[in-house]
């Protein structure tokens, strides 16, 4: 190992230690969570970890986190993964992620991140082959080294950018290693989508005097299916230039509410707030 290496390997040690302090804003309802689950969501997490404070500070969101939901994916395919799975996790493994961690791509259950604040970016209307061939690259991936290199010069960028709004512009094609085996949690997720043509946060420019087109009502739709390309040209960003915070910005993943709304049964009228049960023990005391 080298010593920039062996640099950049006690950096992430440290990077990857808890930060010691963590406000969970809500209690996740596991049960809730596993019911509005779909193959193919996006889990956004807010981490504990010292480089998550980091990647929020830097990305100025609350996102330091993204992994693929698969389900029981690893269990309908059978095999050493199955069986691997199933011993170390028992029913647990039929709600299953696939994430680039430090020690690299790997299979693990929700319930690892349910006292994490956390949020499900749903790909909007992707083809049914196209979402199959996401879950298979995904599975595929398990295995695959971390990219650290990517981590760290993504983390330079945005600093930089951070420093200097307005004025740096250093636009760069790629970070991190030529391997494609070699990924961040982001950029693993960028390969998998743009490999299907789905995408996450491209770029669009407009030829002269084109614009968006107009929203089409909802009947219309139901009778005619517009087939014709959009206006502009689109161009995906290259996937170790993604960031968790990307899946939430993008408008082509929807936002899934799963705790108190999930159900439809949500009355805000019901809820007792602090100040009334307050105020009800002082007329209480006072009479």
């Amino acid at each position: 190992m080298g010593a920039l290496d062996w640099i950049s390997a006690h950096i992430a040690d440290f990077l990857n230690q808890p930060s010691g302090f963590y406000e969970l804003r809500d209690q996740n309802d596991r049960e809730t969570l596993r019911r509005q689950l779909r193959k193919g969501d996006v889990l956004l997490v807010e981490g504990d970890q010292r480089v998550s404070t980091v990647i929020k500070l830097l990305t100025q969101s609350c996102w330091s986190h993204v992994a693929l939901y698969v389900g029981d994916e690893l269990i309908a395919r059978g095999g050493p993964l199955r069986d691997e799975v199933v011993d170390r996790f028992g029913a647990a493994s039929q709600y299953m992620m696939v994430e680039a961690l430090y020690d690299g791509v790997v299979a693990s259950p929700i319930d690892k991140y349910i006292d994490f604040n956390l949020r499900l970016c749903r790909p909007h209307r992707i083809r049914p082959d196209d979402l199959k061939r996401v879950l298979d690259d995904a599975i595929a991936s398990i295995g695959w080294r971390y990219d650290l290199r990517n981590l760290l010069q993504l983390a330079r960028h945005l600093l930089m950018v951070w420093l200097r709004p307005g004025r740096y512009r250093a636009e760069s094609v790629r970070f991190g290693s030529e391997a494609g085996t070699e990924v961040i949690c982001s950029s693993l997720l960028g390969q998998l989508f743009h490999s299907v043509d789905f995408p996450v946060l491209p770029t669009v420019t407009y030829p002269d005097g084109a614009a968006p087109a107009p929203a089409v009502g909802r009947f219309t739709r139901l009778f005619r299916r517009d087939r014709s390309r959009y206006e502009g040209i689109y161009r995906q960003r290259h996937p170790t230039l993604l960031t968790p915070r990307d899946f939430d910005l993008s408008p082509y993943f929807e936002i899934v509410k799963f705790n108190a709304i999930a159900d439809g049964s949500f009355d805000y009228q019901r809820i007792a707030w602090a100040r009334d049960l307050e105020e009800s023990s002082d007329e209480n005391a006072s009479g």
